[in-house]
């Protein structure tokens, strides 16, 4: 007689939109092996902050190029979401059930992948990348190579400051001429008793204009040859002599401060050395897997949102006698949007399981490349998609298709930023090992 199982798995409660592939498919009534009840308990708290304090504002914020970053932050905070991510010891606040000894760049955050993608998912569905980038993504790209590699010294002046919201860390690696070639870096640094001269320019930083601390990625030797051999990493304060910061314009991300540095003889302590000299190429790489995760869950969200507006219009617009959804050539551009969706949610899902299970990170960065560029790809599709659905009201800011249109602007920085597809794509067929 064959056994038979006694699993009985609970049914799962659909919860937040009602269109089809407009949520996680745990959320509309598909099982799944890695959420429970404490990660449901998590969504929602992080869905009602989103409600409350992001989406009422998103649109004037973005319209306006500002918003109350400082101010935000700490709200942030106090709602438990802020400092998530982050160990307790310094502040942290993670949720219940997501503490863990994870690998690799997860060593900083210690929380459940799960859990930190429920977060960036979540707030994702404020569709603007620039609010994004300038509220959560600095620290959260900042700081974790110092509470990995710091000494105490750094991680007590820095970590809670950072975790809380008081203060913000933003991570300088891309300079004018490097772009995705980190190796390429040009940025001195170089050691003088017990201070090092920092001079050199980065570029695109993510939150400078509103940062109290630089995580730098600078050459401390020139005479060393070979792929990242000679980098390291420091930090650079705010208000210290000879840094120069200038807000840049963009194409998308209009919120983010994206920002110019220039530094110019800058004396820095030798005690701000993140690490060891010369290992700074090995910090950045690692770190580099968990930003793109957080980009690329971001990603798959504002795809998600592009189909979700575009379904809801084609519901009730009509032309030529019946709804824009019954016509069969828009069918199609909603099954290739939810087709990309489903494949994407699913790579995230198993690099959130391979590194809770302890791969090494330096075994997932090929992986993970591939799948940013799927989600940056991804992205890019659903934003043309939903914007030929929309039509002209996709042209114009506000209105319906207002979120369409904003994506689609900031679909160049995500398919760029963080190593664009290119260079991905190098990498995933390097470490495959063709």
């Amino acid at each position: 007689m064959a056994a038979t199982s006694s699993f009985e798995a609970a049914s799962p409660e659909p919860f937040g939109s009602e269109v089809p592939f407009a949520e996680p498919p745990d959320l509309q009534g598909q099982y799944s092996p890695y959420y429970g009840e404490q990660h449901r308990r998590w969504r929602r708290r992080c869905r009602d902050f989103v409600e409350r304090e992001l989406l009422p504002f998103v649109d004037d914020w973005d319209e306006a190029q500002e918003l109350p970053v400082k101010d935000l932050r700490q709200r942030a905070y106090a709602a438990g979401i802020y400092g998530a991510t982050w160990p307790e010891e310094f502040g942290g606040t993670p949720p219940d059930g997501s503490v863990g000894n994870w690998c690799g760049s997860w060593e900083a955050t210690k929380t459940d992948p799960f859990f930190d993608m429920i977060m960036w998912d979540e707030l994702a569905r404020c569709g603007s990348g620039g609010v994004l980038a300038s509220v959560f993504v600095p620290t959260n790209i900042g700081l974790p190579p110092i509470l990995v590699y710091g000494s105490s010294q750094l991680k007590d002046k820095i970590a809670r400051a950072c975790i809380t919201g008081e203060k913000s860390c933003c991570l300088c690696v891309t300079e004018p001429g490097g772009g995705s070639d980190v190796a390429a870096v040009k940025t001195t640094a170089v050691r003088n008793g017990d201070f090092y001269t920092v001079n050199g320019a980065k570029k695109w930083i993510t939150g400078g204009m509103n940062a109290d601390f630089f995580t730098v990625l600078c050459r401390t030797s020139t005479t060393e040859t070979g792929a990242g051999g000679s980098l390291s990493m420091l930090v650079l304060e705010k208000g210290m002599p000879g840094i120069t910061v200038k807000r840049m314009k963009t194409q998308g991300w209009w919120a983010s401060n994206t920002t110019y540095i220039e530094f110019d003889n800058v004396q820095v302590p030798a005690a701000n050395l993140i690490g060891q000299e010369g290992e700074g190429f090995k910090y950045t790489m690692v770190n580099f897997n968990h930003e793109r995760f957080v980009l690329t869950v971001q990603m798959l969200r504002f795809s998600r949102a592009c189909l979700e507006d575009a379904v809801t219009f084609s519901r009730r617009r009509k032309t030529f006698g019946k709804r824009l959804i019954d016509h069969q050539v828009i069918r199609h551009k909603v099954a290739d949007m939810a087709n990309g969706i489903e494949g994407t949610h699913r790579a995230l899902e198993n690099y959130a399981y391979q590194v809770k299970c302890g791969r090494p990170d330096q075994q997932l960065g090929g992986y993970m490349a591939m799948v940013k560029v799927g989600g940056s790809r991804l992205m890019e599709l659903c934003a043309r998609e939903a914007s030929q659905i929309f039509g002209g009201q996709s042209f114009t800011r506000g209105g319906a298709g207002g979120r369409v249109e904003r994506i689609y602007r900031e679909v160049r920085v995500m398919a760029i930023g963080g190593g664009s597809e290119e260079v991905m794509l190098n990498l995933a067929m390097s470490q495959a090992k063709l």
